[in-house]
């Protein structure tokens, strides 16, 4: 559709009608830039998608407790010819952490992962001994935010009954737990437009080994070596397209990043952290449309 001023929909969830903090200074970028931003939970039934030029995906914020139903509305939405970015064949990708094997089979170093299917407790079991771990951490194949993500130090019976809980839900992604995390932080590596913009350096909070502000987790700026980049920027060249924003979750054990995250469908991408990111993003999403 060809509109004088174009309109873009940013798509959040129920519980941020608003917008997350992090995404509100990108609203007034696009508006700078005579772009019409406006917030739209992707699951409202009363949205008219097909009035937008563009959605983009932001803080959809629950899409793992609702995958299926997260999905076909894409397919909706992208029927209507509506640009929907990132784009759904990569949100699709993205969505199942399986997507780990994908880019460690490209040659990405990444934190050594086993998958464990739906039931299959004793391949989790199995993952364990066979990888010597002492520490390890297990989590759905589908989750966000941290959920049903949990660090187990034995095969006890209660942490046996925790893994048969989870592989109930479905599949699992099993891997050690890696010392540095709690002692050096870990390091998230924004992306817009394919070129690397800023970086953040995540630490949890004592006696807590998540990262993320839904678990008391912290973050700063920082400004990473230029090796650490160059590796960083190789996970998102890896990608078959470019995606309009990216975040490289990693780790950096004996001067290596190990990714153990790539954030393509809704993550905070920290742009109060660097000058001028919300309007780089801004200039990204009007160069898709076209301005």
């Amino acid at each position: 559709m060809t509109n004088a001023r174009p309109k873009v929909a940013l798509a959040t969830y129920e519980r941020a009608p608003d917008l997350a903090p992090d995404d509100r200074p990108l609203a007034r970028a696009l508006a700078a830039r005579d772009i019409d931003a406006t917030a739209a939970a992707w699951s409202s039934a009363n949205t008219e998608w097909e009035s937008f030029d563009v959605v983009v995906l932001r803080s959809c914020w629950d899409y793992h407790l609702r995958l299926d139903e997260f999905l076909a509305w894409l397919d909706r939405v992208s029927r209507l010819y509506v640009s929907v970015l990132n784009s759904p064949v990569l949100v699709r990708w993205n969505a199942d952490k399986r997507y780990l094997l994908d880019l460690a089979a490209r040659g990405v170093p990444t934190v050594p992962t086993v998958v464990a299917e739906q039931q299959d407790a004793d391949a989790v079991y199995r993952a364990v001994d066979a990888g010597g771990w002492d520490k390890f951490v297990v989590k759905p194949a589908v989750s966000a935010s941290g959920y049903e993500t949990h660090l187990l130090t034995s095969l006890d019976e209660a942490s046996r009954a925790t893994i048969e809980r989870i592989v109930a839900l479905g599949a699992v992604l099993v891997q050690p737990f890696l010392d540095e995390i709690a002692r050096d932080g870990e390091l998230s590596f924004t992306f817009i437009d394919g070129e690397y913009s800023h970086a953040t350096l995540k630490r949890a909070r004592a006696g807590e080994f998540r990262v993320q502000t839904d678990h008391g987790g912290r973050s700063e700026a920082t400004q990473p070596a230029p090796q650490l980049v160059r590796e960083a920027s190789r996970v998102v060249t890896s990608l078959p397209e470019t995606p309009l924003y990216a975040r490289v979750d990693g780790v950096v054990q004996n001067d290596r990043l190990l990714l153990m995250e790539l954030e393509l469908i809704e993550p905070n991408l920290f742009l109060h952290h660097r000058p001028g990111a919300p309007e780089r993003l801004a200039g990204a999403i009007a160069g898709r449309l076209g301005r």
